[in-house]
């Protein structure tokens, strides 16, 4: 292979930790999906150990159409019985029409920029022994470890799960209008203590190459190097405090393809990039988001996990709650959280919320709000009635307070990765409705999730929902049983 121009041995800036001198005897070892549990038990270890875990927003415990293999609402990653990691090893100028003949070698991976239609850079990588590689993206292709589709959240109310994969249709496949790259991004996670992991956007593909084409937002940095964005950005947010104990948002940032940290572009696909942001790190941290513009990601470390209920403490929760027997106050029949497996279907015993108050009741179909103008037999939302509402709300007044607003059923949070505290249920989401603690409501309220191009927006962890209201939650008010 020959290449226009001279190699030079990369120098090693702090942000890249490239080698001084280059092994080019050392080739990187096939990828592969190893990030599963059952692929990941590092020969003579008694446990796995485990890197994180990275969680789906806006599917409560499952995809609608169930997890399955790669594709799935939670992943962890875990230590690789051998390490397929690479690190930046040498760089070569080229003319663009020979790039396809530079990057002929399928066990090198590279990232190329194309700078003109006459001259690219080539960026070579080497094997990397001291970390593991976990690529993330929307190809169902062998080298991605965690398949994700684009999640559907809601700028409107409307209870229940509201979990979906906008545009993947019943069986989750792939979208034609997704906005989620083939190959959004990679975590490199050290093999050793305190197995930091750093997050970088775009993932090699089956060539193990990268593509930086003339149209995407790309330079030279001041020591000579390269670096550039993806199209549509992969965005982080590291919390302000500690992620369970003070929960507070912070900055939303863009990592770069060499993990460098900027402030947003004016739009997601702008192609001027943001100010480096020279402080900050792309080290994820227990309670980093990661959006990939059609689907955000929650970053948990084991210890963080380990103050977040399990599935068998939900449980619990959840027949606690039914244990003390609440009522409704009109009806006075007794309420039930129907079991986290049901998640699709309102059960009879089910209980519902009046969002604007609080006050807990069984289903009814009465007490919705007239319509201004009408008669009196003119009841909004009753078959037969005189009047009509828009098809998009369902205000009822509440029969204790009098107030109007929405009326929905309420669903336990399922996916214990997304608390803050292992508390009690005791407060809603609004408008959707899904259960969980004081802590959880109030941490989510005042995290602003990307939406579209440049618009970020309050939404429900379990389902998507935009959060409506004053505050975006609500406490429950539980009638008891009267004996």
């Amino acid at each position: 292979m020959v290449l226009e121009g001279s190699s030079e041995a990369l120098c090693p800036p702090p942000s890249l930790e490239l080698r001084p001198s280059c092994n080019k005897s050392q080739s990187s070892p096939p990828l592969g999906s190893g990030s599963q549990p059952h692929d990941a038990l590092f020969p003579g270890d008694k446990e796995p150990i485990k890197y994180g875990e990275l969680i789906v927003l806006g599917h409560n415990g499952s995809l609608a159409s169930g997890d399955k293999g790669r594709r799935r609402s939670r992943l962890a990653l875990y230590k690789r019985p051998k390490a397929n990691g690479v690190k930046p090893d040498v760089i070569h100028n080229v003319s663009t029409p020979l790039v396809s003949k530079a990057l002929s070698n399928k066990s090198q991976h590279s990232i190329s920029y194309t700078l003109s239609r006459s001259h690219s850079v080539i960026v070579e990588y080497t094997h990397d022994p001291n970390t593991d590689m976990f690529q993330i993206g929307r190809s169902t292709e062998s080298m991605i470890d965690f398949v994700v589709t684009d999640t559907a959240g809601s700028g409107g109310g409307g209870g229940g799960q509201g979990q979906s994969q906008g545009g993947a249709g019943g069986d989750g496949g792939q979208s034609a209008q997704s906005t989620i790259s083939r190959y959004a991004c990679r975590i490199m996670c050290e093999r050793s203590a305190p197995y930091t992991a750093r997050i970088y956007a775009a993932g090699f593909d089956s060539s193990k190459n990268i593509f930086l084409g003339e149209r995407a937002a790309k330079w030279r940095t001041s020591d000579g190097l390269m670096d550039g964005l993806t199209t549509n950005g992969v965005l982080v947010m590291h919390p302000a405090g500690e992620f369970v104990s003070e929960p507070a948002p912070g900055v939303w940032r863009e990592i770069s393809v060499c993990g460098n940290v900027f402030a947003l572009r004016e739009t997601r696909s702008a192609q001027q990039r943001g100010k480096l942001v020279e402080n900050e790190s792309n080290m994820l941290q227990d309670g980093s988001l990661i959006d990939l513009c059609g689907a955000t990601l929650l970053w948990r470390t084991p210890s963080g996990l380990r103050r977040t209920p399990t599935l068998k403490q939900l449980e619990s929760l959840r027949q606690e709650l039914n244990a003390a027997r609440p009522q409704c106050p009109v009806g006075f029949n007794t309420l039930a959280f129907p079991s986290l497996a049901q998640r699709a279907t309102v059960d009879k015993k089910q209980p519902w919320v009046y969002m604007n108050c609080g006050h807990v009741h069984g289903y009814h179909n009465w007490g919705f709000r007239k319509e201004k103008g009408a008669g009196s037999s003119a009841i909004v939302g009753v078959p037969g009635a005189g009047g009509t509402a828009p098809a998009s709300t369902g205000d009822r007044e509440c029969p204790m307070c009098r107030r109007v607003g929405p009326y929905v059923p309420l669903w336990l949070g399922c996916e214990g990765g997304l608390y803050l505290d292992a508390g009690p249920p005791t407060h809603a989401f609004c408008p959707c409705g899904h259960v969980c603690s004081e802590k959880t409501v109030q941490g989510w309220s005042q995290i602003p999730l990307p939406h579209g191009t440049h618009a970020f927006h309050a939404a429900c962890p379990f389902c998507g929902t935009w959060l409506t209201g004053e505050h975006g939650h609500v406490k429950l008010i539980f009638q008891g049983p009267v004996d």
